[in-house]
């Protein structure tokens, strides 16, 4: 990493309220080049608290951004930090709203150009793609990484017509104990306290939302851009990991948008930006290719970032399974357009007899962390123990030429059922010659979604269907001499909620069977793909303090084997304990269990807490959010329970718990 000192412009930054048409003023802080001259402004727009959550990744990129000639703007939403207002759900349309709103009150300050970019990871990529759906006039250019297009089958709640447990449950628990955190009164002053209790009264647990829309309806289609891609006026530059699970937006993206207008960048990262140097690299020099991104659109700088391929991809080699790489071995390749006439759709022909498959419920415990941050569990381990539970489909690869993906492999399988409701996970793997097995890609499918994610449709008893589907996009390189494995689950705990009777799992005939390969054949565009090193502005100067306790483990799978029972333990390890340079100490811890049985779905269940402290010593303020969060499961619904106490010093503040029974419709 290449800390950056001299740029071309000297840096200012200063905090503001931005009006919002109806009164209420979001918090912004703004970092500007030292100039006369009117420049571009560049938005980014989250509800994480830009005074302390993210201001150690803010202050790696926004002074850049300024140094080189940008107003980098970072904007917290209603609700959230020191904004005013109270909170909403994830991408409603006052968010986007009051995204809009900023976007044209930056265009009309008199140190802008009148021309905007929006940029973000996440939650701040999906809402720079969705207010360029809306089409704000100013709003020229976006660079959305890691983030969505769909939100009901790419996002955080379901996967295939399923509920995803692991995330449909810890986001929302997540996010329950973020929005009850209070304004912070260095910044807010002595009113922070009625802001927050004002704010508190209003926090209502998004997981009530979620699970009360199962299929893909009106709700998931608002904000979800693959509903009408000719929305997006801007031009978009859509960058993700083939370790994050939102890669596969950049491949629509790429598809579906004007390429004279569209580019995709698609490394081996994960949900971070390509710039932290988080495992798996190789980083990338990520500020410097977003600025000229910049320079093209919002200063119109003829630099050839245009001709750079449609698509600009890494394709990983065969490596050993592992939960983490510092560096994942491969090369940069490049397509031309997308679909690629380079790659070729290969079937592979399943062989043998019918076989039954009833995988054990805790099938699915080395599937990995939904979210990959960087940390030291993240990635799957060997799948040898998860092979083992699933009915698997061999093919070797010659001993010459390795096999090269790229794109989204699919299958087809004929299943029969013999109750009405079931699930179908299929994982690709690359086998090495010791045996060892690398998760690859994975797909799901409820199968009463086989026709459609906007329906469910029980399924026949006793009859066969073919039912197909597709796989995460992945780009790899199946080494000569290993075997390329397909592996066939009924079950995949806790990513994939199960339902009452799919224990029973179903009867897969290999007959009317296939897995096909995305074989990439090389592209003319492939040479001379090379980044600059990565580099950002001086760092925040957060100190994280040593403690005396031992820290948990990241994940801790228990066994209890006479009830045959299996949990797991989950630290999603956010941030911990740090104090900031303004005197600030944050303080959070949080965990996530999940529990199943053996031989029943219903002893499905989550549980996490989170405890969240923030003090100014100085100041006298001492404030602590403690939230608990469950889901459980019966024949009819999803029984869950929250509840948030919040405390001043020792005083409790506010205390309410929810208790909800949501009848199960699908998912």
């Amino acid at each position: 990493m290449i800390i950056r000192t001299d740029f071309p412009y000297d840096t200012t930054h200063e905090d503001v309220r931005i009006p919002l048409p109806d009164g209420v003023e979001l918090y912004a802080r703004i970092w500007r080049p030292v100039t006369d001259e009117p420049v571009p402004a560049l938005l980014e727009y989250l509800p994480y608290r830009l005074t302390d959550w993210t201001a150690p990744r803010d202050r790696q990129r926004h002074p850049w951004y300024a140094g080189h000639g940008y107003a980098s703007v970072r904007v917290d939403m209603r609700g959230h930090g020191c904004s005013g207002g109270l909170p909403g759900d994830e991408y409603d349309a006052r968010e986007l709203a009051d995204g809009v709103a900023v976007v044209e009150w930056l265009a009309a300050q008199p140190w802008c150009t009148g021309s905007v970019g929006m940029f973000g990871i996440s939650w701040g990529g999906s809402n720079s793609l969705q207010i360029a759906a809306l089409a704000p006039e100013p709003l020229k250019a976006v660079v959305s990484v890691c983030s969505t297009d769909d939100r009901y089958d790419n996002d955080v709640h379901y996967m295939g017509g399923s509920v995803l447990a692991v995330d449909m449950h810890a986001w929302a628990a997540t996010m329950l104990a973020f929005a009850s955190r209070p304004p912070d009164p260095q910044f807010v002053g002595d009113d922070w306290r009625r802001q927050w209790l004002e704010r508190l009264e209003a926090v209502e647990p998004l997981i009530h939302t979620w699970l009360s829309h199962q299929t893909r309806d009106a709700y998931w289609r608002h904000g979800s851009v693959c509903e009408g891609y000719p929305a997006i006026g801007a031009a978009v530059l859509a960058v993700g990991g083939w370790h994050d699970p939102y890669r596969d937006t950049v491949l629509r993206l790429v598809e579906h948008l004007p390429s004279a207008r569209v580019r995709g960048l698609i490394g081996p990262w994960s949900h971070q930006y390509p710039d932290r140097g988080l495992p798996p690299g190789p980083a990338i020099g990520f500020l410097q290719e977003t600025l000229r991104w910049w320079d093209h659109w919002l200063k119109g700088a003829d630099n050839g970032v245009m001709e750079e391929p449609l698509l600009r991809t890494w394709i990983s080699e065969s490596h050993p399974p592992a939960t983490v790489y510092e560096e994942l071995p491969g090369r940069w390749v490049g397509e031309r357009s997308w679909p690629s006439a380079s790659v070729i759709p290969v079937p592979y022909v399943f062989q043998g007899a019918p076989v039954e498959v009833a995988s054990p419920q805790h099938t699915g415990l080395d599937a990995g962390r939904f979210f990959p941050f960087g940390n030291d569990a993240d990635l799957p381990p060997d799948q040898r123990e998860e092979d083992a539970k699933s009915a698997c489909f061999e093919f070797p690869v010659g001993r010459e030429e390795p096999v090269e993906i790229l794109g989204r492999p699919s299958v087809t399988l004929r299943l029969r059922l013999d109750v009405p409701y079931g699930q179908v996970v299929a994982r690709l793997c690359d086998v090495a010659p010791d045996g060892s097995s690398t998760l690859v890609t994975r797909g799901a499918l409820n199968l009463s979604a086989r026709r459609g994610r906007d329906r469910a449709m029980p399924w026949p008893v006793g009859a066969y269907e073919d039912v197909a589907f597709e796989l995460n996009g992945i780009g790899h390189a199946f080494a000569p001499g290993h075997r390329i494995r397909l592996a066939v689950s009924s079950a995949y705990w806790p990513w994939i909620w199960p339902r009452a009777g799919s224990e029973a799992g179903w009867t897969l005939d290999p007959a009317g069977s296939a897995l096909t390969l995305p074989v990439r054949a090389g592209s003319a565009a492939d040479g001379g793909i090379v980044f600059e090193a990565p580099e950002q502005a001086e760092p925040l100067g957060v100190v994280f303090p040593e403690t005396l306790d031992e820290r948990r483990p990241e994940r801790l799978v228990v066994r209890d084997v006479a009830r045959g029972t299996w949990r797991l333990e989950v630290d999603p390890r956010y941030g911990g304990t740090r104090v900031y340079p303004d005197g600030l100490e944050y303080d959070e811890d949080a965990q996530e269990v999940y529990e199943i049985q053996d031989a029943d779905a219903l002893s499905a269940r989550t549980r996490s807490r989170w405890r969240i402290r923030l003090h100014r010593p100085e100041l006298g303020w001492d404030a602590r959010v403690e939230t608990r969060s469950e889901i459980s499961c019966d024949e009819g619904g999803f029984l869950t329970s929250n509840e948030v106490v919040c405390r001043e010093g020792d005083e409790v503040v506010f205390h309410r718990t929810w208790e909800r029974r949501l009848p199960r419709a699908a998912g």
